[in-house]
């Protein structure tokens, strides 16, 4: 009784041990004869071919498993044979719950910084404000302040004048403070003030008379 073919269509009877392919009809009609294969011979489709586990796997390492021989197989093992773990489950849920919290704390943390910013423009805005009020000077401020100047030059070249008169010598830059006293005297009146650096009032008449320059 002939055994079933093989891979490359031999077929071996049990009872005589030998070898042939069966005869077969073309697509043309005519009839192939049966071939006898000589004892020993092998095709190669026949030919078995080794598989080395560990040369498969890692030619296959990218894929599943991480081409560890047979650790596939046991991964698939343990995730269908191991159930689900709640403590693992309740772990990540807690886990995202701090994530989330931790997100929220940022964000709050971006919204407190952009309004501490805004209160710093404000104030730097306030600050530029009163900087340019003080910046405007009043004239009435400034001229008082000049004559204060000059009241303290006239009173100063009149003391030297004095010193003078008594027979004090002086110095050279004291006696050109002396020559000024009538220059210092009209400034003043400009500014509204008498010769003695008091504000003029209504109706008060110019100082009759003026210091006499030193010679």
């Amino acid at each position: 009784m002939p055994s079933e073919p093989s891979k490359a269509g031999i077929v071996t009877d049990e009872s005589s041990g030998e070898r042939h392919i069966p005869e077969s009809v073309r697509p043309d009609g005519s009839t192939r004869k049966a071939i006898k294969i000589r004892p020993g011979y092998r095709p190669p489709e026949d030919v078995e071919v080794y598989k080395n586990r560990t040369a498969d796997a890692f030619r296959n390492r990218g894929s599943k498993g991480g081409g560890i021989p047979g650790a596939e197989g046991l991964k698939d093992d343990s995730s269908s044979s191991k159930p689900s773990d709640p403590a693992a489950s309740a772990a990540a849920a807690k886990n995202a719950k701090r994530r989330e919290a931790r997100k929220r704390a940022k964000a709050g943390a971006g919204a407190g910084a952009g309004e501490e910013e805004d209160g710093e423009k404000v104030t730097d805005t306030k600050n530029d404000e009163k900087k340019v009020e003080e910046t405007v000077v009043d004239p009435e401020v400034e001229r008082e302040k000049k004559a204060r100047n000059l009241k303290k030059k006239l009173k100063q070249a009149k003391d030297l004048k004095n010193k003078k008169d008594a027979g004090e010598g002086l110095l050279p830059e004291q006696i050109a403070k002396v020559i000024k006293i009538n220059e210092l005297i009209r400034e003043l009146d400009a500014l509204g003030f008498d010769a003695e650096g008091e504000p003029k009032t209504e109706g008060s008449k110019p100082a009759e008379g003026k210091e006499e320059e030193a010679s």
